[in-house]
């Protein structure tokens, strides 16, 4: 799938999510060597370093470690496809590996480096025990972006970027309830992999946001334990559309378009776990909930061109207020569109509170 928070990441998305080939890097595969405007997220602490060519080599080398499938669709390759759109646009060179073990991403981190890349990024917080190498000679020339969460610590030769995951599911869920509400629906599903705090904590706070619209509403929650495992996928969303849920997100990686492909053959709403796939006709999605990881990490290449990437800092996405993230529904009916914006508006203005919604209906 925020900072994924503590909510996300098959991000799935939490994920998600969370989203976004470069001519240089060729192809991207899980094995190969191989973010957006600039908006007005806050920014805190930290100091400049020369950017963007931090080992003095001539060329500009940007270093990506993945936890998951980089060709998923989703959330794992947004992360990819936004550092090649923009290293395509200046000429740089990026080398990415997908699927990395938590167990190897140190030696993996290590490896980058001694390819003389100029910045190291994390596709996900799992990947955290990588961390370390920043402080290792090996990397001592480089920059590090890491999508955040909740457990880990700022250190002074990385840069945090962090969403409030509570605020995207939320708003996903009152879309989703929108929808149910005008069909008269009550049941919904949502499908993840592992049981972790980012799955459980997504799954409630979807769970408040359909409540806010629909309050007798139910949710059943299945945890496949794999984020990417098409068959436990298609399996949990069978199960669940058996059961009647009449939505299901599939909050996941790899496997998410073999569930949302069931539900499209049984007639089931479904949402996008991080990135814009309104366009998507197959399969089709009927609300893109965009958390997208490519577009924070494309903003954060902007400045890193500008040499004004802070390693030391943290920089906070606010929905309702930055461009991303943001909920919007594919096909909205009827004054829809108007009731999500209104929603979103008034949690950019702090008019609504998303941990304490997700608190009183969670």
């Amino acid at each position: 799938m925020t900072t994924r928070s503590t909510l996300r990441r098959p991000r799935a998305a939490v994920g998600l999510a969370l989203a976004g080939a470069l001519a240089l890097a060729g192809c991207a595969s899980n094995d190969a060597t191989a973010a957006k405007t600039d908006t007005s997220a806050s920014d805190s602490g930290g100091k400049g370093l020369e950017q963007p060519d931090l080992n003095g080599d001539g060329k500009v080398v940007i270093g990506v470690l993945s936890p998951g499938d980089i060709n998923d669709h989703g959330y794992y390759q947004s992360f990819v496809d936004g550092a090649d759109a923009f290293a395509e646009e200046k000429g740089w060179k990026v080398i990415k590996r997908g699927s990395v073990p938590v167990n190897d991403a140190l030696n993996a981190a290590r490896a980058l480096c001694q390819q003389k890349v100029d910045m190291v990024a994390l596709g996900a917080s799992e990947l955290k025990t990588a961390i370390p190498a920043s402080e290792e000679p090996v990397c001592a020339k480089t920059a590090w972006y890491v999508p955040s969460s909740a457990n880990i610590d700022q250190t002074p030769k990385v840069m945090l970027s962090t969403d409030d995951p509570n605020q995207s599911m939320l708003v996903a869920g009152y879309a989703a309830g929108l929808k149910m509400k005008a069909a008269g629906d009550t049941k919904a599903g949502f499908i993840t992999g592992v049981k972790a705090d980012f799955s459980v904590a997504a799954a409630k706070a979807f769970l408040a946001g359909i409540r806010e619209v629909v309050p007798k509403a139910q949710l059943t929650t299945t945890y496949t334990g794999d984020f990417n495992d098409s068959a436990k996928a298609k399996e949990a969303t069978q199960a669940q559309i058996s059961q009647g849920a009449k939505v299901v997100y599939p909050y996941l990686g790899g496997a998410t378009d073999a569930s949302a492909q069931l539900a499209n053959a049984n007639k089931v709403l479904t949402l996008t776990p991080g990135t814009d796939r309104c366009a998507s006709t197959s399969p089709k999605f009927d609300i893109s909930a965009i958390y997208s990881p490519g577009d924070y990490f494309q903003a954060a290449l902007r400045e890193f061109a500008r040499n004004n990437l802070k390693m030391g800092s943290t920089r906070m996405w606010q929905l309702g207020v930055d461009p991303y993230p943001t909920v919007k529904i594919c096909d909205p009916e009827g004054d829809e569109a108007q009731k999500l914006a209104d929603f979103i508006k008034k949690i950019g203005s702090k008019e609504i509170d998303p941990a304490a919604e997700v608190k009183r209906l969670g």
